[in-house]
């Protein structure tokens, strides 16, 4: 592609798949998409590389990118500290290619701040039942932690009309095609073709899985 990429930021529920369809992305369209890579304090885990799972920097060093700007947005999780680094994302969006930011609500919204034609997505599960089966199938967390993501998801779900799409992850096949599709119709300025997926177009079923999940926080 010769023009300019277009930033899409993914959000959504624990749960709901973002990491799979994000992977599954990158496999089909390798040449079209961009996966940014965050900064972070903190110590890298058995199996991470720098520079592919994170940039992993010192503290100071951190400290020195926010003084000078060179973060699009960033925060603190349990006394680290993770970003986007600006300078990758700039250089990916100048090569063509659209670049992927999967983060938290909070970070959206600062991103849709600073880039006004960033594209925000909400991914969610068919259901909260089918979220919870989800979380429990992981067969990795204990009851208490499924809990504690449910209450967490009921929280996020206030924050989807800031969202452009919302992409029902049924399969991952399915959810993966209407990514691209959504993405591909943006930039090409056939964006009324994704009218069905707007998150304006779909605000029925977001109050009734809004009013799921907070039946389940409340262990209904």
């Amino acid at each position: 592609m010769s023009d300019k990429g277009r930033l899409i930021v993914i959000s959504g529920f624990s749960g709901a798949g973002k990491g799979t369809l994000m992977k599954e992305l990158m496999r089909q369209y390798p040449e079209g998409y961009a996966l940014s890579v965050s900064a972070t304090t903190r110590q890298p885990r058995p199996g991470e590389q720098d520079g592919v799972d994170y940039f992993f920097v010192s503290r100071e060093k951190f400290e020195t990118m926010i003084a000078k700007e060179e973060l699009v947005e960033y925060a603190q999780y349990v006394g680290n500290y993770y970003g986007t680094p600006k300078a990758y994302v700039e250089q990916q969006l100048s090569a063509g290619k659209n670049v992927i930011l999967e983060i938290e609500i909070q970070g959206a919204l600062k991103i849709k701040e600073k880039f006004p034609d960033a594209v925000l997505m909400f991914v969610t599960a068919p259901s909260a039942g089918v979220l919870h089966e989800r979380l429990v199938g992981r067969g990795t967390e204990t009851p208490e932690v499924v809990a504690a993501r449910l209450s967490r998801a009921c929280e996020e779900s206030e924050g989807i009309e800031n969202y452009d799409y919302l992409v029902v992850n049924d399969t991952v096949e399915t959810a993966t095609e209407l990514i691209d599709h959504l993405i591909c119709n943006q930039r090409s300025g056939d964006a009324e073709r994704n009218e069905a997926y707007r998150v304006s177009s779909n605000i029925d079923f977001i109050n009734e899985i809004r009013q799921e999940l907070k039946s389940f926080s409340k262990g209904e």
